[in-house]
């Protein structure tokens, strides 16, 4: 697939119908892939790079270029694509200063899954034959891992293989994953006692490092200036004095987020710690679902968010719902 990405890269940029191209370029490691702006085909031949390590979305990397001369390419896996939409819909991205080309995906690998199977000193990894695993070349020898368990978390519960917003479509589009699993863990929370509950997320939270890997990734993040960077709101980004300045970031930063996050889980995925922290917002997702009827965020370029319209039938504050949905 690389290849024909490539290929598409340079015909649009040869036929004069884009000025760059924003992509994945290698990194240091065979793994270590980032996002990139391309610019000239030369440095596309080279080093743009599309395989099992290409888990980042792209979508927030297009808003500073909405603005600019030219259109922007770029290749959005599903995920990306509902991030690429709620971006329109928000007004962030212009749409029509990019050319947004959707492509399949079949779930990414997580290095740090690779590893914590103690296998060190990696110098390649590539899937196997059959496509089931990968084979990991490393200073002492040869190992093999399973592909379904070194998955990213969030592929491990993906929601959807469609695009809902493209300009065109390479190779065949995907549907809704009907029997989506992400809500489990949150049901699994969601059963235990409020102290257990408490607890769980206070150990989860208070290894928080305030790098904010999390906050600057997320596609639902984009004021241009953050209450954490602002002086005068008392909670100016900086190491937390005690446990709960630790929640209170990223309890805000869920409820920020409330009706616009699309569970890409770019949260989790940059997370040094290796907090779960999509469950916070995935938590909010499923009660918005119960409330206000299935809702996802960039589905739809006309859809409002339940949170930002009004119906006559909107559940009032003063409603308590078991879940399930059922009033009580």
């Amino acid at each position: 697939m690389q290849k024909i990405l490539i290929e598409k890269a340079k015909q649009l940029i040869c036929d004069g119908k884009v000025a760059r191209v924003l992509g994945w370029k290698k990194g240091e490691f065979c793994y270590d892939i980032t996002p990139f702006m391309f610019t000239d085909v030369k440095d596309l031949e080279e080093n743009f790079v599309f395989d099992d390590f290409c888990g980042a979305n792209l979508s927030k990397y297009l808003i500073p270029y909405a603005r600019k001369e030219g259109k922007t390419l770029v290749f959005l896996k599903p995920c990306d694509s509902y991030s690429f939409t709620q971006l329109i819909n928000e007004h962030r991205i212009i749409k029509d200063s990019v050319y947004a080309v959707a492509i399949p995906c079949y779930g990414k690998a997580d290095v740090d899954k690779i590893k914590a199977k103690g296998i060190e000193g990696i110098l390649g990894i590539k899937p196997t034959s059959d496509r089931n695993g990968y084979a990991v070349s490393t200073l002492y020898g040869e190992e093999t891992v399973a592909r379904d368990d070194v998955l990213l978390e969030k592929c491990m519960s993906c929601k959807s293989k469609k695009h809902p917003t493209y300009d065109e479509l390479l190779f065949e589009e995907g549907e809704v994953v009907e029997d989506c699993t992400r809500f489990d863990e949150v049901a699994r929370i969601e059963a235990m006692t409020p102290e257990e509950r408490f607890e769980f997320f206070r150990n989860e939270l208070s290894r928080c490092i305030r790098c904010n890997a999390c906050r600057n990734v997320c596609p639902a993040c984009t004021c241009e200036k953050c209450v954490f960077d602002n002086a005068d709101s008392g909670v100016e980004n900086k190491a937390a004095a005690n446990d709960f300045e630790d929640k209170l970031f990223h309890i805000i930063r869920a409820y920020h987020v409330a009706g616009r996050c699309t569970d890409c889980g770019e949260c989790t995925r940059v997370c040094p710690q290796h907090i779960p922290l999509h469950l916070l917002n995935r938590k909010f997702i499923k009660d918005m679902n119960e409330l206000y009827g299935d809702y996802m965020a960039g589905s739809s370029a006309e859809e409002k968010t339940p949170l930002t319209s009004y119906k006559l039938d909107d559940a009032e504050p003063s409603i308590v719902y078991q879940r399930g949905g059922d009033k009580k």
